[in-house]
């Protein structure tokens, strides 16, 4: 996967990235670890037919609006048959249940854009968050809104880690440097946020299991 990844990337640029990053989206296996670095690195090298700052800048715009195009279809399924389809199509593969769906409905209910914000900069949690997003019946407009505000920093982020590698690999570390305090404090903090999260949907699920109520 990763080899096929990065030769259809080379070949095709920011085509490849937004139809790869849209599947991500969408609830395919593919890694924006893989796609948006090497789009970041294309692009420092000038291999992207755009000035290299221009590119980098499409690299991530490309990538967080196909973000944003896989999310809404995922987000459109689950909204639109709700249930039958994630249980029956996905459920077995996501260990999902009735009771766990029906449980990401008030979770969604209760935190709604933060829940989709968080999710969006969580690996592998951003590539299926649109599920029970959808599933929640929370609002277009405020799922668009925790798609992009989640979507844009990590794209940034991992685009621009691709920039300055394949810029120059020796200034790598001095480049980040700088950046370490701040990136340390956010991880926490974020942390920190999904450690709440985790643990109010936890207790949501103590009061299911002791009352039996859905």
């Amino acid at each position: 996967m990763t080899q096929w990844l990065i030769s259809l990337v080379g070949t095709w640029g920011l085509p490849a990235i937004f139809v790869t990053m849209a599947g991500e989206s969408a609830g395919l296996p593919i890694s924006s670890e893989i796609v948006v670095p090497l789009g970041g690195a294309l692009a420092s090298q000038g291999k992207l037919i755009f000035p290299p700052v221009t590119a980098f800048l499409l690299v991530v715009l490309v990538s967080s609006l196909a973000n944003l195009a896989g999310s809404l279809i995922a987000f459109y399924l689950a909204r639109r048959f709700g249930e039958r389809v994630v249980l029956s199509r996905l459920g077995r593969w996501m260990g999902l249940s009735r009771g766990h769906l029906r449980l990401a409905d008030r979770f969604f209910s209760r935190f709604g854009l933060w829940a989709v914000f968080v999710g969006r900069l969580l690996p592998i949690v951003r590539t299926y968050i649109s599920f029970p997003a959808g599933v929640s019946k929370i609002g277009y407009v405020m799922f668009i809104l925790a798609t992009l505000a989640g979507a844009i920093p990590w794209n940034f982020a991992l685009a621009y880690a691709g920039y300055k590698l394949g810029q120059h690999y020796e200034t790598v570390a001095a480049t980040l440097a700088p950046f370490a305090i701040p990136i340390a404090i956010g991880v926490v903090i974020l942390l920190v946020v999904a450690w709440w999260f985790g643990r109010k949907l936890g207790e949501e699920e103590e009061k299911v299991l002791t009352t039996g109520k859905i």
